[in-house]
């Protein structure tokens, strides 16, 4: 795999979107696959915000106000999940609903951070400059990973801490 931040956001990306799928069929184990999607989604997120955020900012190039929206949408995101986490029944409407709306707010996202701050970042950010951001953003990542980082005692703690940044 390539250590170039903006692939690697991508490929999680993607992960998410495969995550997603899963999650829709009533057939798969949702509790397990939700689990996954909450601990890469929390590691990816702050990941991005302690390391590749802030670098971004320094670029005259890169919209500044675009970063900050990406940690707002963050925000909003970690509150749908949470709001997903606390459903016990999987195989409930109110788990669908919930799993939708996750959804909506994790696409627009996406959406909204390819077409913007990546798009920028590749045409503005030296790829040796990207690849070092790339391993600092997959050991972080990893390492909240590995310390469980989408438990929802610790979605409960993100959401409550960054409240104030959703409208």
């Amino acid at each position: 795999m390539s250590s170039d931040v903006i692939e690697l956001i991508l490929a999680d990306h993607r992960r998410f979107e495969d995550l997603f799928r899963t999650l829709r069929d009533n057939t798969s184990d949702r509790a397990k696959v939700l689990d996954e999607l909450a601990q890469l989604l929390v590691a990816h997120a702050d990941a991005e915000e302690a390391e590749v955020y802030p670098a971004l900012r320094r670029y005259k190039d890169i919209d500044s106000h675009e970063v900050e929206h990406g940690a707002e949408e963050h925000a909003e995101g970690h509150q749908a999940l949470l709001a997903l986490m606390e459903v016990p029944d999987t195989g409930s409407d109110d788990w669908d609903g919930k799993l939708e709306e996750l959804v909506k707010a994790l696409n627009h996202h996406l959406d909204e951070e390819e077409r913007s701050i990546l798009n920028d970042a590749r045409e503005n950010v030296a790829e040796d400059r990207r690849a070092e951001l790339g391993e600092r953003f997959v050991a972080a990542r990893d390492e909240l990973i590995a310390a469980g980082c989408g438990d929802i005692e610790r979605v409960r703690e993100l959401v409550e801490r960054t409240k104030d940044r959703v409208d």
